[in-house]
């Protein structure tokens, strides 16, 4: 029989009834048929009418209550998730057949209550990460963040990697405009103070004379380690971008601005100047994550700012440095070549994304031409759709979802134990990746928000399905619920590989980008101007 393990004497049952919302408190000790009785009297049902119940449990699913066992399940979960009211649906019916719905059941209803509580569940999640970071990663002596934390938050590396920099800046800089209940002097001060730390260190001469950004520091700044790729200078200029949309600093903007030039004149036009030699056996490679993050870098730049941003000048930092902003023509022309970049990398008659192709969009030969990653697919796939959101024919859109998303997941996801792949061959052999089984978390938040995003631009309902399919997994392996933040390293089984919380790859980015993402747009999906029978409808 429920208990409230000795914390409370009665549970606030909230009972949906034809449309009404009935409340009240029972006694926690109550039995199912005491239950049943007590909801037959709220909602003025005679003895002999029949009566099912439904709850929804902490993954968003519908669940039937028909007996002393299933209600002691659905108490104990309840209790487990500290939810304020157990919600439970109540017909004066009986399905024809086991798993059907109920006479005058509403399912469209029912998700939308699954969905409320998934985006409680987000938020929540949310609100753990950022504390997390703001605990522990500050360096309050040098300046930046510690982005190699373990489990419980300790330091146990203090290189600073300036794409993890960035990113904190960028995520910190982003949640102070957008969402109100972080907009706070503490996070503006840690959004300010990584700025500095970013815009003091990370640059350096680079070996064909052209300024880079270093891939890590020491805690005070100094320069450790230049990689020749462009992603440090990817973050640099997403961090440094963001945060003058905060400080309202066009000193920021134009060194983001002036930045991006160079990045796109090693993409477009000369790479000799990342340090990397052609060498004469080396075939000429795309690879998607470089037309992915300009596009997202072009997302960035071009999102609208406020109109008093563009008049208030340099903040009082001084003369802003030489140069002009690209044109919004200019990105358009770039952002169309990396939509056309990306496309390339579908191939095997659209049903699969490689990693690699060659530069005109042929496939290569061995282990790298082979190789998928689903994670990355699913990104590029969401990048696609924010970057058609407003422009293209739905047929676009389609192709983007059928082939960006959801096959990149059907191919990726592990049908034995769950989660997806981190890496995977197209032609099936074993990947030479050794940790290409493992289940990590950024494909995994990356996934949540294509499947989302998707479903908000299409309201097909089995994207809804395989958006609550790879909740149900994510947030069942991944989240710490003792310390906060997330794992980021499981084996294949879904055991915790590796218990650190942060490191040179895993920063304040991934998590809290995705939860800020899915809660924004379950926050659109369960908007109250949208009554939920209108969730699955047709746009």
């Amino acid at each position: 029989m429920p208990t409230a393990h000795g914390t409370m004497d009665h549970l606030r049952v909230k009972a949906h009834y034809s449309g009404y919302l009935l409340i009240t408190d029972l006694p926690s000790r109550l039995s199912f048929a005491q239950l049943c009785s007590e909801l037959r009297n709220m909602c003025s049902l005679a003895p002999q009418r029949p009566l099912t119940l439904k709850w929804i449990d902490d993954e968003g699913d519908p669940c039937t209550v028909s007996s002393q066992l299933e209600w002691d399940e659905a108490f104990r979960i309840h209790m487990r998730s500290k939810r304020t009211g157990l919600q439970l649906h109540v017909f004066p019916s009986s399905p024809e057949r086991p798993g059907l719905a109920c006479p005058g059941e509403d399912r469209d209803y029912i998700m939308a209550e699954g969905l409320d509580q998934i985006r409680d569940r987000v938020r929540l999640e949310l609100d753990r990460t950022v504390d997390f970071w703001l605990r522990f990663s500050h360096d309050t002596e040098y300046g930046g963040f510690f982005t190699c934390l373990d489990k419980d938050g300790q330091v146990y590396d203090d290189t600073k990697y300036v794409w993890l920099q960035g990113r904190q800046v960028w995520m910190y800089s982003r949640l102070y405009r957008t969402v109100p209940r972080f907009h706070t002097e503490q996070i503006l001060e840690a959004a300010k103070a990584g700025g500095a730390f970013l815009r003091d260190h990370s640059r350096v001469r680079g070996s064909c004379g052209s300024w880079k950004c270093a891939f890590s520091l020491s805690r005070d700044g100094r320069a450790l380690k230049v990689q020749r790729s462009i992603f440090s200078e990817c973050f640099y200029i997403m961090g440094l971008d963001e945060l003058s949309r905060v400080t309202r600093d066009r000193r920021d903007q134009l060194e983001a601005e002036q930045m991006m030039q160079q990045l796109l004149h090693w993409v477009l036009t000369d790479p000799s100047g990342l340090g990397r030699p052609q060498l004469p056996g080396d075939r000429p490679t795309s690879s998607l994550a470089v037309p992915m993050m300009v596009l997202c870098l072009v997302h960035q730049l071009t999102e609208t700012r406020e109109g008093a941003e563009a008049e208030e000048g340099t903040g009082g930092r001084g003369p802003e440095p030489e140069g002009e902003p690209m044109t919004q023509g200019r990105y358009r022309t770039v952002a169309e070549w990396c939509v056309q970049q990306i496309q390339m990398h579908v191939q095997r008659g659209g049903t699969a994304v490689l990693e690699n192709v060659s530069e005109d969009g042929e496939e290569l030969p061995g282990c790298a031409g082979r190789l998928l990653n689903p994670g990355h697919a699913l990104e590029a796939g969401w990048f696609l759709l924010q970057q058609f959101s407003s422009r293209g024919p739905s047929e676009l859109r389609d192709s983007v979802v059928s082939r960006f998303i959801e096959g990149p997941f059907l191919r990726g996801w592990d049908q034995e134990h769950g989660g997806l792949f981190y890496f995977l061959d197209v032609d099936g052999h074993c990947p030479t990746q050794l940790e290409w089984s493992m289940k990590l978390w950024w494909p995994h938040c990356e996934a949540l928000v294509a499947f989302l995003m998707a479903f908000t631009q299409t309201r097909r309902p089995e994207l809804l399905q395989r958006f609550t399919q790879i909740y149900d997994y994510t947030f069942k392996h991944f989240p710490d619920t003792r310390t906060g933040e997330w794992v980021g390293y499981l084996s294949r089984e879904g055991n915790v590989a590796l218990d650190f919380k942060g490191g040179p790859f895993k920063g304040f980015f991934h998590v809290p980008r995705c939860l800020l993402m899915c809660e924004t747009m379950l926050d659109q999906i369960l908007d109250q101007k949208q009554g939920p029978d209108q969730i699955l409808d047709q746009d």
